[in-house]
């Protein structure tokens, strides 16, 4: 059966340091509820708006990373709906002449590569925020926060061109990556990003999921969807256009009302605010792009000469990226990206941290001095690993974990004189290896292994019993 879904996703420009059309701040989170408005984003009569500047140059700037067209001309319309966290009765966005058309980002599926098209990316003000004592389906009332109402969005839409719940998620997960990139989004903040899914299956028609606020929930409102979708037409049922929510608490999507069409929202040109050209913006902003994800994967590949896998995930972050190549500059390449993508991240992500966090906890400089002591053979594999957690859960100066904890590895000629001990002290063990039980020379390695109380390296040790063994 044939799945066409596109998102409509709206991203808030949280770096910035004002609303959309007024000088509120945009530091509101966790502060209380209408601290930060003002009669203009409150809709109250006679406030006009004034566009902030810096916004139009932020939303050209991901415009132009998304690979979008865009357009000489933008205007601001006045979209005609009421609700609650709307005061002024219309919310300020665009629709005949939007900031840009087309565009597209690239996913990795498990059938190679797939070109994500966009339709349009616009500029609009967020509404503000309800809340309710449960789920949207037992409140018996809503609060309103104005807090965020006026805060600059973009909404990017995209073409129905998604197969499957999965193909989303990876898409809202690139988007954010290249958001981050950009450095005009935090995505860790609430209501940063938020998804309305479209979705319709082959003989139904177009459902939307309205305001989704994580990724893992745009996977189980689409999963749901699909499946409560598949039940109706398998019934004879017919699917109806119409507007759902997702209730994040019982996982499942609830009727909202019948779908909207654009003539609904009677869509005409905000008075208050002129057109806005934006050519004089786009050069200046071409010249602040950073290096996007895929040109840097290219670059590592090629100047550090690291894997295609391991580059990969390095810039999945851009903090890790840019943690690879400080601690780079002082350890083999191959090395770092390897301790930091196989270890490091590991740790960090059973911890629930970032690499946002990781340069005060364990500076690359430190991270660097660990790795110098591993290829000198200082220090185990092992202990590599323990000072590595030690650091994150309790702080405190590679050295000085080190020497506390009786880390720095034993001398080599220390490990053999051991491993001779071993053999000497264990005829039996040595017996049974040359009757053909090899696994009698893990019991001699664990005797090592406990004499230096784990500080030898477990694969060296081996090698010289073995060595030791079949020479006898």
């Amino acid at each position: 059966m044939d799945i066409k879904i596109g998102l409509e996703v709206h991203v808030q420009l949280n770096k910035l340091k004002t609303k959309l059309f007024c000088s509120c701040s945009l530091n509101y989170h966790g502060d209380e509820p209408n601290t930060h408005v003002c009669p203009i984003c409150l809709g109250l009569p006679g406030a006009m708006p004034m566009l902030n500047e810096e916004a139009v140059k932020a939303a050209i700037k991901v415009a132009l990373a998304l690979n979008a067209k865009i357009q000489p001309m933008m205007l601001f319309e006045r979209k005609n709906y009421f609700y609650p966290d709307l005061p002024k009765g219309f919310q300020i966005s665009q629709y005949e002449l939007p900031l840009a058309i087309g565009g597209y980002v690239t996913i990795e599926t498990e059938n190679g590569e797939k070109k994500i098209t966009l339709k349009r990316i616009h500029m609009e003000e967020d509404p503000g925020k309800l809340s309710y004592k449960g789920s949207i389906t037992t409140s018996k009332y809503s609060l309103i926060d104005y807090n965020r109402s006026g805060a600059p969005l973009l909404e990017i839409v995209t073409e129905p061109v998604m197969k499957s719940p999965k193909e989303a998620r990876l898409f809202l997960n690139k988007l954010r990556i290249i958001l981050e990139y950009l450095d005009v989004f935090n995505g860790d903040l609430e209501g940063a990003m938020r998804v309305d899914a479209n979705i319709s299956l082959e003989g139904g028609g177009r459902v939307e999921v309205k305001n989704i606020s994580s990724f893992k929930g745009v996977e189980r409102a689409l999963t749901y969807e699909i499946t409560r979708q598949k039940n109706l037409l398998k019934r004879g049922k017919i699917i109806e256009r119409e507007t759902r929510h997702f209730d994040e608490t019982n996982n499942i999507t609830v009727s909202l009302r019948s779908k909207e069409e654009e003539q609904d929202y009677r869509y005409f040109p905000e008075p208050d605010l002129v057109p806005v050209y934006t050519f004089e913006f786009i050069e200046k902003v071409k010249e602040q792009l950073p290096e996007m994800p895929e040109e840097k994967r290219e670059r590592f590949i090629k100047q550090y000469g690291i894997g295609f896998e391991k580059a990969k995930i390095l810039v999945l972050d851009h903090k890790m990226a840019d943690y690879f190549e400080k601690v780079a500059k002082k350890i083999e390449a191959k090395v770092t990206a390897s301790w930091i993508v196989d270890v490091l991240r590991g740790e960090l992500n059973y911890r629930s941290m970032s690499f946002r966090d990781i340069e005060s906890i364990f500076p690359p400089d430190e991270f660097a001095k660990l790795l110098n002591y591993f290829l000198n053979e200082q220090i185990t594999e092992k202990g590599v690993v323990e000072v590595i957690r030690v650091k994150l859960d309790e702080g405190g100066e590679v050295d000085e974990i080190i020497k506390k904890r009786g880390l720095f590895a034993i001398p080599k000629k220390e490990i053999e004189k051991l491993c001779k001990e071993a053999i000497e002290k264990n005829p039996k063990a040595v017996k049974d290896y040359k009757a053909g039980k090899k696994q009698a020379a893990n019991f001699l390695v664990g005797y090592v292994m406990k004499a230096t109380r784990g500080r030898a390296d477990p694969g060296e040790t081996a090698k010289i019993i073995l060595g030791l063994l079949e020479s006898m």
